[in-house]
């Protein structure tokens, strides 16, 4: 286990946090648990998928992943050497209701229930996250999220886990990124469950939508209102590839439209984007979007989880819906629209994505313009690099510890700014299943070596840890092991 924190770091100068800001760590049960035969879990989207073959990276799965399910007890000792306050991880749907409806499966709720006990003894807050995309198979074999009744299913989950977890949970998180659930699961197919129709795909987001808010207000119903809830959102920060292009600017408004909008309004405004149902009214008549549904959408959120890694740049092409390998569309959608994707200057981490710390203050500042009252807290952020172990059994991650620092210190110019950001998480506590790219893309703090499952410290795990026990950003050379 690795040595205790040593004196905290006093720079002249040194950016310093509020004294409860949060830190923390994330991850997500697909991509560590493993044991996806055992302890009466039910099958997942993600199962699925990923033995599909060509689905994902070298034929990778998430079947053993990290072994947390068994290893739980020396992560949770990981997660309270490192001096954090708080660790993000999600339930697996399938492992704690198999069918998605019916009969919950007692086993699984232990163990979550055991990780929470042995957080809070830890002195860890446990921030819970009800949805990071595995939804049971049966409910995909009824329609998946483009079927309202998933909605209201996923409320009844989120009601049986306030009732078993109850105020041992500080923040109950109803999904992670429904973009991606979306867009990715029913537009392009790069995610689970693999489909290619725009139209299910709005229809998706709209549910994942409704979803949140019923299962906001079933928690609620459990708990009482003072049960802290939020979502947890990948917005794009989307920039024009010529600034004085009206219609290039006319492209990010779209593409806000439909990547950003789509979730913010109706989740805290109540309503839809009526710019959107207008872009897109050649594709659908959102006659999924029934009355009332975005008054349901919206629930008062303690707070609201941004996840924020790149950039993205956008121009209008009339026929578009290209995107350039290795760049990340502001929408999968956006090709409908005529907006085009197009490539964002270096550097890059190992995903292709360009680094740049700029549009963290950006999109925070952005946000508490909009939604001045509105507590904000960055739920996930980090990097993918090539990690070696050197000859002296370190993992010496310069690049990752540079990302890390100059991302937190955007956060810090945000807050300067005014706006109201309550804590962050690092993506990610421990190397994983990288979705469709297996096993080859490393952004964990804690380096896992898949073959032994032997967990090593990164410089960036040493680096973090001087941060969350002092609340002063270190320099980014500061690593005390």
């Amino acid at each position: 286990m690795p040595e205790s924190a040593g004196p905290s770091v006093a720079t002249t100068g040194a950016r310093q946090f509020p004294a409860d800001f949060v830190w923390g760590s994330a991850t997500a049960a697909y991509q560590i648990e493993g044991a996806v035969e055992e302890g009466g879990r039910g099958v997942s989207i993600w199962d699925t998928f990923s033995r599909t073959p060509g689905k994902t990276l070298n034929g990778d799965t998430g079947d053993v992943a990290d072994d947390h399910y068994h290893r739980w007890a020396e992560d949770v000792q990981h997660i309270a050497d490192l001096g954090l306050g708080a660790y993000r991880f999600s339930i697996s749907w399938p492992r704690v209701q198999p069918g998605g409806s019916g009969e919950f499966n007692a086993e699984g709720i232990a163990f979550y229930s055991m990780l929470v006990d042995a957080l809070l003894a830890a002195g860890v807050k446990p921030v819970v996250t009800l949805y990071h995309w595995d939804l049971p198979q049966e409910l995909q074999d009824e329609g998946g999220w483009t079927n309202r009744a998933t909605a209201y299913a996923f409320a009844d989950y989120a009601r049986r886990m306030a009732v078993e977890l109850g105020d041992r949970i500080d923040v109950w998180t109803t999904i992670n990124e429904p973009w991606c659930a979306a867009y990715l699961g029913y537009a392009n197919g790069e995610h689970a469950p693999g489909h290619t129709d725009p139209v299910e795909a709005l229809t998706a987001a709209h549910h994942l939508n409704l979803g949140h808010g019923l299962a906001a207000r079933a928690i609620r119903e459990v708990l009482g209102e003072d049960a802290k809830v939020s979502i947890t959102l990948n917005l794009h920060v989307n920039r024009p590839a010529d600034p004085t292009s009206a219609l290039d600017l006319e492209a990010v408004r779209r593409a806000d439209a439909v990547g950003n909008r789509i979730f913010l309004q109706p989740l805290l405004e109540g309503v839809y984007p009526s710019d959107l149902l207008a872009d897109l009214a050649h594709v659908t008549d959102w006659s999924f979007i029934q009355p009332g549904d975005a008054e349901l959408c919206q629930v008062q959120m303690d707070v609201l989880g941004i996840n924020y890694y790149s950039t993205g740049m956008v121009r209008f092409v009339e026929g578009a819906g290209r995107v350039p390998e290795g760049q990340t569309p502001a929408s999968v959608l956006v090709g409908v629209l005529d907006v085009e994707g197009v490539p964002v200057p270096g550097p890059y981490t190992a995903m292709g994505w360009n680094i740049d710390p700029s549009g963290m203050t950006e999109l925070l500042l952005s946000l508490h313009a909009r939604y001045p009252g509105q507590p904000l807290m960055v739920t996930e952020n980090g990097a993918a690099f090539g990690d070696e172990v050197s000859a002296d059994g370190r993992v010496h991650d310069e690049r990752r510890v540079s990302y890390l620092h100059d991302h937190i210190d955007a956060v810090g110019a945000a807050i300067d700014a005014g706006a109201d950001v309550r804590g962050y998480f690092a993506w990610s506590l421990l190397d994983n299943f990288e979705w469709s790219f297996g096993y080859d893309r490393r952004f964990g703090i804690i380096r896992v070596d898949y073959d032994t499952q032997v967990r090593t410290w990164k410089d960036s795990a040493y680096w973090y840890r001087t941060l969350a026990t002092s609340g002063v950003l270190p320099a980014s050379e500061d690593i005390r092991y």
